[in-house]
């Protein structure tokens, strides 16, 4: 019975988004891909904020309810049931007037099983479309044949594409750059490969203040301009690519490139990705504890490589879920790329054991490797370990819950439900 009211509201707020878009006539921005994708959808609304009315996907609504919940600007009621009729009238009362409807729609959309994205794509045609990055070993590839899959089903949003839209690629993704033949325009391109990008990035940077990790800075070029960004509090190479998305975006709206670069100051990742947060003693903690996976923790473990600190670096790492028959040799992989980056090692999981099984195959030192079931056991046992000057990355699948390791060795936990990933009241239940 639960499930048949759930495919009912969804039907019915799906029907509401319908007609709001037929009614109001918003343009339609869609970022889909397999990793950065919220990322990308912030740093977009952080660039055209100051100059359209703009909504976007909150935190990742990316699913069959999150979408048509974002272009109603409805939020999530969960399992509360009054929560869902008043959402079902306030859906009903935006579809007959809203005075103040956005002109543009930033949404994210996401696909956790086959026919997710075709499904959302029968009824949604965007403007623009932008495809992020893929990885040799998929976000959710357990629930699906082949990566090929995967990648054929998030090219439903291309195939659904207006035809005086634009498509917006990763150049320096081979499977993003797939979709190219399909677009019905010249492609706009964004990466860090010289020749081959639209809009380009190049020489990053790890900012220090006062000794410690503060932030990057990276240069953009467009057609011959070269457009300087800072980003604080966010660190890593791959956080220029939402930057990049984000002009090549504005490019597409009208806006003057540099403008939009200017407005990218503004732009701060969103929770649990790269994050830099003080911890405690004078610790510096990398924050990336919304998600894992193999191509997003190799992208922190360079970052990690990257930067410098007076103390140790470590790494807490969880579980990455849903990687179906590539589980444990993709741990063990990355295993043996951080031991030769970290001074300690915290796993926590059942899988998580096997990055310490790589780690020790590069002759790791086995004290240097401790592991934990969970993750509140991983943040009381690092809490009397971190001293001043230590560099901490914390990262794993959203399942194990890596926030509360973080949490226990902030400087500030007053401040988690500002900083940290899934601190609303329905997560602190589970």
């Amino acid at each position: 019975m639960r499930d048949i009211l759930k495919k009912i509201i969804i039907k019915i707020i799906e029907l509401e988004a319908r007609v709001v878009l037929w009614r109001y006539k918003p343009k339609v921005i869609a970022v889909t891909g397999n990793v950065g994708k919220t990322s990308t959808k912030d740093a977009i609304y952080a660039a055209l904020s100051p100059f359209l009315f703009v909504r976007k996907s909150d935190k990742s609504f990316n699913s069959d309810i999150g979408v048509p919940l974002t272009i109603l600007g409805l939020p999530n009621a969960w399992n509360n049931p009054i929560g869902w009729l008043q959402n079902l009238l306030k859906g009903l009362k935006i579809m007959l007037y809203s005075p103040q409807y956005p002109k543009v729609l930033v949404l994210e959309v996401g696909a956790d099983r086959p026919g997710d994205i075709k499904k959302t794509s029968s009824w949604l045609h965007p403007d623009v479309v932008v495809i992020t990055r893929f990885s040799e070993v998929p976000v959710h590839i357990e629930f699906f044949e082949s990566r090929e899959d995967i990648i054929k089903e998030k090219g439903y949003l291309v195939k659904a594409l207006k035809k005086d839209g634009f498509l917006i690629l990763n150049a320096d993704d081979t499977d993003a750059m797939s979709y190219a033949p399909e677009a019905f325009i010249k492609p706009i391109t964004y990466g860090v490969t010289k020749d081959k990008s639209t809009v380009r990035g190049c020489q990053y940077h790890v900012v220090y203040t006062g000794g410690s990790v503060s932030g990057m800075t990276f240069k953009v070029d467009w057609e011959g301009n070269c457009m300087p960004i800072s980003l604080v509090g966010t660190l890593g190479h791959h956080h220029m690519y939402p930057a990049l998305a984000s002009i090549a975006v504005g490019v597409t709206q009208g806006l003057n490139p540099v403008k939009v670069s200017q407005a990218l100051s503004s732009y701060i990742s969103p929770q649990g990705r790269m994050n830099i947060i003080s911890g405690l003693h004078g610790s510096v903690i990398i924050d990336d504890s919304y998600n894992s996976s193999p191509i997003a923790l190799e992208e922190a473990l360079n970052a990690l490589e990257i930067a410098t600190c007076s103390g140790r670096k470590i790494a807490i790492l969880g579980d990455m879920l849903e990687l179906g028959k590539f589980s444990i040799e993709e741990h063990k992989r990355l295993g043996k790329k951080l031991a030769k980056i970290c001074d300690l090692l915290i796993t926590v999981g059942l899988r998580g054991k096997f990055f310490a099984e790589g780690a020790l195959k590069v002759k790791m030192g086995k004290r240097k490797i401790v592991s934990f079931e969970t993750s509140v056991e991983a943040g009381d046992f690092i809490k009397q370990k971190i001293e001043k000057g230590d560099l901490v990355l914390v990262k794993g699948s959203q399942g194990v819950r890596m926030e509360k390791v973080v949490k226990e060795i902030m400087l500030k936990p007053e401040r988690a439900k500002e900083l940290l990933v899934r601190q609303d009241e329905e997560w602190e239940r589970r």
